[in-house]
């Protein structure tokens, strides 16, 4: 009898969500076109020295699974707090939860292959929702079969329990709350992980993490967040755009990303500055750090890839490569996003970022200045 309830109700739960996602699409709560979205891991001491107002999404990021619930401990609900309290500089702002992240779902695989663990998790979440005056959940499960950290469960099965937990969650939580999921950027997520045609009608947005296309595990260098593709590296945001188009996702679903950090890189040969040659990943520097990084470490020169519209820097001297994202790359992924009628762009992270004159100032100018032809 309840099943035969919740498939008479989930054509509604679809049709409202369709129009709520077009609404988020045309107008969002600063006045942009385009939703914008800040992942925040914790909250900073100095977060009221951001500039919130031009935000539309913070996804606090990340709480975890205990036994099959999921849970916010006394940190996370101090940080939560401070971020819906952000509501009153910014009416309009949503705050969501998130699950997971890289490391953040060992039991992901298990907990969700069943129908009562989907069941105790959404009553989970509406709970946490109306707890903190949440406005919605962003899933961050990487990734669903698909091997990750070694040791973590995964199954081919994941694909349809995403598809079944995703139902859950929507017919738990109502139509009201916002309903969205990280994607891997990459060609075996988008082939392997997600039933696109199933999932994509039941939620408001799908958040593709376009970058650490070069990450901790690669050995040979290249751009971590590029615009386009080139020659040397086929994966990049507008590919990961055209790969989801033809697996039927609507664009004014699609938020594509930025990254406010550099990836280091050691031992790269000087033969093309440093641009995809054999090396070892050394670590990460927030956009906020990008001058004390480069000052301490002098010999960089910074170079500009016209077809990947990436930007990198070479130090021969002590042969490090650095791949990131900078002004210029920014501003045209927004632009981008705001030319080809996606749902928005989102960003890792907020903590990254530069409190005064950031990447975010780039992306509300790009948004709200005349509109530009992208470069390509």
């Amino acid at each position: 009898m309840i099943k035969r309830k919740f498939f008479w109700a989930l054509p509604l739960v679809i049709i409202l969500t369709s129009l709520l996602s077009r609404v988020s699409a045309q107008t969002n709560s600063s006045g942009n076109s385009l939703a914008v979205i800040a992942y925040c891991h914790g909250a900073p001491d100095d977060l009221d020295s951001y500039p919130i107002e031009k935000l539309t999404h913070i996804i606090y990021s990340f709480l975890h699974l205990n036994g099959n619930e999921l849970v916010a401990g006394v940190h996370d609900s101090l940080a939560i707090t401070k971020l819906t309290g952000l509501k009153e500089r910014n009416p309009g702002l949503k705050v969501i939860l998130s699950l997971g992240g890289w490391g953040g779902c060992p039991t992901c695989s298990q907990v969700f292959s069943t129908e009562k663990g989907r069941k105790d998790f959404s009553i989970s979440v509406k709970n946490l929702l109306e707890k903190f005056k949440a406005d919605g959940l962003d899933l961050d499960w990487e990734y669903p079969a698909l091997e990750s950290i070694p040791g973590f469960a995964y199954s081919a099965a994941d694909k349809q329990n995403f598809t079944l937990l995703i139902r859950s969650l929507r017919q738990t939580i109502g139509e009201n709350y916002e309903l969205s999921f990280a994607a891997g950027g990459f060609t075996d997520f988008f082939d392997k992980s997600i039933e696109w045609d199933k999932v994509m009608p039941l939620i408001n947005r799908v958040n593709i993490m376009t970058y650490d296309y070069i990450n901790g595990y690669s050995t040979k260098t290249g751009h971590h967040t590029p615009l386009y593709s080139t020659s040397g590296q086929e994966e990049s945001t507008d590919n990961a755009v055209k790969l989801l188009s033809t697996f039927g996702v609507p664009k004014n679903k699609m938020v594509i990303g930025a990254a406010f950090y550099a990836r280091i890189f050691n031992n790269a040969d000087t033969i093309n500055h440093g641009l995809y040659q054999k090396c070892q990943f050394e670590g990460f520097v927030g956009y906020r750090s990008f001058t004390e990084y480069f000052s301490q470490h002098p010999g960089f020169v910074f170079f500009w890839d016209d077809i990947a519209k990436a930007a990198y820097a070479y130090n021969a001297e002590q042969k490090l490569f650095a791949t990131f994202d900078d002004e210029r790359s920014v501003a045209l992924k927004t632009t981008y996003a705001k030319e080809q009628g996606l749902n928005g762009i989102m960003f890792w992270s907020l903590n990254s970022d530069a409190p005064d004159n950031g990447l975010i100032d780039i992306i509300y100018r790009a948004l709200n200045q005349n509109p530009a032809v992208y470069e390509h």
